[in-house]
């Protein structure tokens, strides 16, 4: 599993904002579709391309575009879609799949309740987005939902990540399966509750408000 925490001043600069608990929601979502696409230039790196031709006014040139399959973005509801526009605003071409999962506040175990996804996933690049990895489980049940339908490509969007839910994503899946996980920090820990230290709170509630 490779794990990169993006480190740039504008990732930081817009994560302090959204730390804030000043910060209100409308400018909650605005930062956090900002700080996606910051994070989604650093995660589609390896994004599959082929090599075209196209003729420019004055001459053919050689350039790339995206392989088909597209590729998926897979937003775990709720918050998860509070980073979708941000990541279809880089990559306009991909298809949108959604996951609805919650995690038991007893259990600190993932539960879905909701799945709109290919039946097939083979040879797609996947791109899961959701906003804290905390105790880990949500997106291993996530990564493990998609290997099953076929995928072997798997890249999770973060705004932030603790140590024990990274550990317990690594310790999930065999070395060397092919997931990477792309966030704007590692935090210090979980607290008693599963809440990342020192955090931003709960992400869905900041972004769309408690309900």
């Amino acid at each position: 599993m490779e794990i990169l925490a993006v480190d740039h001043p504008l990732v930081a600069h817009k994560l302090t904002a959204l730390r804030d608990v000043n910060t209100d929601s409308p400018t909650f979502r605005r930062l956090a579709d900002e700080l996606v696409t910051l994070l989604a230039y650093e995660a589609t790196r390896d994004v599959r391309v082929s090599e075209v031709t196209v003729d420019t006014p004055l001459r053919a040139a050689r350039g790339v575009r995206l392989t088909r399959p597209a590729p998926l973005v897979v937003p775990i509801l709720r918050a998860g879609l509070g980073m979708l526009d941000g990541m279809t605003r880089l990559i306009p071409t991909a298809e949108v799949g959604f996951l609805g999962m919650v995690r038991d506040e007893d259990s600190l175990k993932a539960q879905t309740y909701a799945t709109r996804l290919p039946d097939d996933l083979s040879g797609r690049q996947c791109y899961v987005l959701d906003p804290m990895l905390a105790t880990g489980g949500t997106l291993v049940a996530a990564i493990q939902l998609l290997f099953d339908r076929g995928a072997r490509d798997v890249t999770a969007i973060t705004l932030l990540a603790a140590p024990e839910g990274l550990a317990v994503v690594e310790q999930a899946f065999p070395a060397e399966t092919p997931i990477r996980i792309v966030t704007a920090a590692v935090d210090e820990r979980l607290n008693e509750n599963g809440y990342i230290i020192p955090g931003l709170g709960d992400a869905g509630d900041r972004l769309y408000g408690v309900v």
